[in-house]
């Protein structure tokens, strides 16, 4: 009698409830990848437009209360204020993710995070190689490492409207385990002066701010100026101001008996809050962000771009970096672990997948501000770098997941078919399903 357990499979469904989960996520995530597009899209029109000093002069400008020191730019208060909104986010889906969701079982939760790790490692030490004769430019190693959730999310919308939920879900839950990892690159790595008092004083509204959600206080009058003094005091301390939202967003209680319309108060505030980070938060930044002369200009240019080893190094980092880091952790979970690709999927699926997690936006932006200033040319090259390798990752990953969306099509009718009318397709009550082909 043979009682060899039999491997496990990678990438096999999940739960129903994740599946539909992935879904609300998906449809707000792909209009906020949208608008997220036509923000890059409108800054670049007016970074290289007539009304160019406009532009500039608009992300310049200064407002905010001098005595708290957050006389603030535009776009500073974009990459500070907004995309802590963005971080807050994460935090809340990281939390529910490891503690209620499919992850929560290491197992299940080892595949995108060993991906996660493998993708931002592979396009660091790409950047590095590409740029060891150029010190001055190292700082920059971070910025390739991360993918823009929004972004690649709204491009696998659009072509892979057949492709299995398993895949949805592992690119989903590879960017927000990419995400925390960036996070916690630019906290360790890009702070350059670090003050203990105001942050160990941001410390007392953070736990005054657990106590109140703890307790299933979710006023708005009280929790936001918790959450805005938490903030305040984090920016003076020297670390990166989204690091408040991610510490707010973990604050926040997953389990327990307090609920909201049936759903956890982590649930309720991410349904509230993640139309307003996909939706407005990073569109804002994006706009400020990615206007680049991309003709002349301090920074030369595209032309003074592709002869810089920063460009190359962030195009190469996405393109190459990424894909080779994905697929190689994953391959590595299934040598190490025994484990098998589910029946339903091909190595072909992986790849474009692992070709769209190089669509790194947002959080590169972001890093490349830290690592080189705005408005030096580095900065400019960084932007380029950014657009052209996030555009070509997104070419490729098309070519190679429209073909596979295409052979998924003729399987659609399986995957939906909910035989008893429970709402509940049959292949989540019945295991792995049959294909056909």
């Amino acid at each position: 009698m043979n009682t060899t357990p039999a491997p496990r499979r990678l990438f096999s469904r999940g739960s129903w409830a994740q599946a539909r989960r992935v879904a609300d996520v998906l449809r707000t995530e792909t209009v906020g990848g949208v608008l997220l597009v036509i923000a890059a899209a409108a800054a670049l029109l007016f970074a290289n437009s007539p009304w160019r000093d406009a532009y500039t002069a608009l992300a310049g400008f200064t407002v905010g209360p001098a005595a708290l020191h957050l006389d603030l730019s535009l776009a500073t208060w974009a990459a500070d204020g907004l995309l802590a909104i963005f971080f807050f986010v994460v935090g809340l889906e990281l939390k529910r993710e490891f503690l209620a969701g499919d992850l929560r079982d290491p197992r299940t939760a080892l595949l995108p995070v060993a991906a996660a790790v493998g993708g931002m490692a592979a396009p660091a030490l790409i950047y590095v190689a590409i740029n060891l004769a150029n010190p001055d430019a190292l700082v920059g190693w971070a910025i390739p490492t991360a993918t823009d959730i929004a972004f690649a999310l709204a491009v696998l919308a659009v072509i892979g409207t057949h492709l299995p939920t398993a895949l949805r879900t592992f690119l989903l839950t590879l960017a927000v385990v990419d995400d925390l990892l960036a996070i916690t690159i630019i906290a360790v790595f890009y702070t350059d002066q670090l003050s203990v008092p105001a942050l160990l004083g941001a410390l007392v509204p953070l736990a005054l701010f657990t106590l109140a959600v703890q307790r299933g206080i979710r006023s708005w009058w009280v929790l936001l100026p918790l959450a805005a003094i938490t903030w305040v005091l984090v920016h003076e301390s020297g670390v990166h101001a989204t690091v408040a939202g991610v510490l707010l967003g973990f604050a926040v209680p997953v389990l327990g008996r307090r609920r909201v319309h049936g759903v956890s108060l982590s649930e309720h505030f991410e349904h509230r809050w993640r139309p307003l980070s996909a939706g407005f938060a990073v569109p804002v930044f994006a706009f400020f962000a990615a206007g680049v002369t991309v003709v002349g200009g301090e920074g030369g240019g595209i032309g003074g771009a592709l002869l810089d080893t920063v460009t190359l190094g962030i195009v190469a980092g996405l393109v190459l970096g990424k894909t080779v880091g994905v697929l190689g952790a994953t391959w590595l979970v299934q040598r190490f672990t025994r484990a098998r690709l589910s029946d339903d999927l091909s190595w072909w699926d992986l790849l474009g997948l692992a070709q769209l997690a190089g669509i790194g936006f947002t959080v590169s932006l972001l890093v490349g501000e830290l690592a080189f200033g705005t408005g030096t040319p580095q900065d400019d090259h960084v932007k380029i770098g950014v657009l052209a390798g996030s555009l070509l990752a997104a070419l490729l990953a098309t070519v190679v997941l429209r073909a596979r969306n295409a052979h998924y099509r003729r399987t659609e009718q399986i995957e939906t078919r909910d035989a008893d009318g429970d709402g509940v397709p049959d292949v989540y009550q019945e295991g792995e399903p049959r294909r056909d082909g």
